[in-house]
């Protein structure tokens, strides 16, 4: 199996982007195809920012390095702090395998800093683990594929969004040419952000989400607009707009192992 969504590349190492195809090919064996993904998502944000910083042997990394790309990735990517402490976790165990194979420093994963949470803001690492989150996307990927509840936690695991900035969403809200989505606040239609007009934002989307999402769009949404008459992005029912609790119970569902461990 080819590790996912990782251009050829004729570096060899320790060049970063040699590093992350030899942890690719490695783990593949060991790792699910969804887990395998959402590794090379993860960790392709760091060799981008190894490129741009013109770093190109894995040996001469060091934790300020590390530290600026924390920065430049928090800047980039507007991500939550669950979304920043997921994707450093998988860049520690990265370099914990790049320290195996004698191609970075002795220990220079534990200069990988992971943010502090705040109580109740870790919620979703601690009841939903990366390999857990990827193993109920790959049923739904199987079993219940561009359905609601598939678009729904991807988009909230892929893009780290909030349930609010979800439900705001509408239909027009994406541009599937872009691969992007537009968060808006729009009280008067019904739909806010916690952080108001501040929480306004464009978000990418990686290809394979926007294949879910199109899927979705084209064979699987009700038409269905809202008492607004807006067009919701994710919807349920035939009953309008959905409120938090409902997406929250969807989410539940979806993410319970007794729906995809015996699958």
């Amino acid at each position: 199996m080819t590790p996912p969504d990782l251009p050829h590349t004729d570096v060899s190492l320790p060049h970063p982007r040699a590093a992350l195809r030899t942890y690719l090919d490695t783990r593949q064996d060991e790792l699910s195809a969804a887990t395998l993904q959402a590794h090379t998502y993860r960790l392709k944000h760091f060799v981008r920012w190894c490129d741009h910083a013109d770093i190109t042997d894995t040996n001469t990394l060091t934790g300020t390095d590390l530290h600026q790309f924390r920065l430049w990735r928090q800047d980039e990517g507007d991500l939550n702090p669950v979304s920043v402490h997921t994707q450093l976790s998988t860049l520690r165990v990265f370099l914990k395998f790049c320290e195996r194979i004698e191609i970075v420093t002795d220990s220079l994963y534990e200069a990988v800093i992971l943010p502090d949470l705040a109580d109740g803001q870790d919620q979703r690492t601690t009841t939903l683990s990366p390999d857990q989150a990827d193993a109920a996307l790959d049923y739904l990927d199987t079993y219940e594929y561009a359905s609601a509840d598939h678009v729904t936690l991807l988009l909230l695991w892929r893009t780290g969004m909030r349930v609010g900035a979800l439900r705001s969403l509408d239909v027009d809200d994406y541009t599937p040419q872009a691969a992007r989505l537009h968060v808006q606040h729009r009280p008067q239609g019904g739909t806010t952000l916690k952080q108001g007009v501040g929480g306004e934002r464009y978000v990418a989307l990686h290809r394979s989400v926007c294949a879910v999402l199109n899927d979705y769009l084209d064979a699987t949404r009700p038409d269905v607009t809202d008492e607004h008459g807006r067009h919701p992005l994710v919807v349920f029912s035939n009953r309008g707009r959905p409120a938090r609790s409902t997406i929250r119970r969807h989410v539940h569902r979806c993410t319970q192992p007794c729906l995809w461990m015996g699958a």
